[in-house]
């Protein structure tokens, strides 16, 4: 199933096949079967389609927010975000059957996949709703890094995709909606408030797995968590941090804080 949602290009058919997918082992969860997992190749790339345009992170032009244009453009990285967030989960799935994990593990990341998906159809519900559509703009090329970095490391998977990379989308999404607020855009509000509101729960199964991993090889998580972002994530930890969401996630200040850019503003 995750292999195939991976080989899948065009994006409202990947969240598509996605979400009947987790249907069918949600279903078979609640009546109490336990699937057999298997082993499969996913490949390195998961197809996408052919627009939008992948650029360097550098190269993707700036909007104003304050603008129709730039509200747009918003829509339209959030849009991008989801969809690799989509492969990401599935591919955790897929990639990492050497590493004998408990079934629960297999529950959260097609839990947070299925999310993902509708997340994904959200925000093009929204750009449709503006005359726009996904694709219709570039976006960057850097997401995927992390998967291909990480792809041998389960335990660098975990601390660099759920607990950085998704727990920065609890950073900025409060600031995102405040701007959608101002526009007065009230389905582009209840969209990022449904992608806010389950976010938290996708950066707390990495947390969960990770400590997970973490009590089964008695490693010091703090330590281990600093030193696998140091290797695999490129750049700082940016400031302001969302505290409050983050530790309802089960990341505390001392894992993120000795990792921030120093430059930046603590509050």
């Amino acid at each position: 199933m995750a292999d195939a949602v991976l080989r899948t290009a065009d994006g409202r058919a990947k969240t598509a096949l996605s979400r009947k997918f987790a249907a069918q082992w949600q279903t078979a969860r609640a009546n109490g079967d336990k699937p057999e997992i298997g082993s499969a190749s996913p490949p390195m790339q998961p197809a996408r389609p052919d627009q939008p345009a992948l650029l360097d992170p550098r190269a993707v032009p700036r909007r104003k927010p304050g603008t129709a244009d730039g509200r747009i453009a918003i829509l339209h990285a959030v849009a991008h975000i989801e969809l690799n967030a989509v492969d990401l989960h599935w591919d955790i799935i897929a990639r990492f059957t050497d590493t004998p994990m408990p079934i629960g593990f297999y529950d959260d990341w097609v839990k947070s996949a299925d999310e993902e998906s509708k997340h994904f159809n959200l925000m093009c519900d929204c750009l449709e709703a503006q005359g726009s559509h996904y694709g219709a703009l570039a976006a960057h090329a850097g997401m995927w890094r992390a998967a291909e970095d990480t792809a041998g490391d389960l335990m660098g998977r975990l601390a660099v995709v759920p607990m950085v990379l998704e727990a920065r989308g609890l950073d900025v999404t409060p600031g995102m909606i405040r701007i959608f607020q101002q526009a007065k855009d009230q389905q582009a509000i209840d969209a990022l408030n449904v992608i806010y509101a389950e976010e938290v729960h996708h950066v707390a199964y990495g947390s969960k797995w990770f400590h997970f991993l973490c009590g089964r090889h008695d490693l010091d998580p703090t330590g281990v968590f600093h030193d696998l972002v140091r290797r695999y994530f490129h750049g700082n930890l940016k400031p302001p941090f969302n505290e409050e969401k983050r530790a309802e996630a089960g990341i505390p200040p001392d894992f993120y804080w000795p990792l921030a850019d120093e430059t930046g503003p603590r509050r």
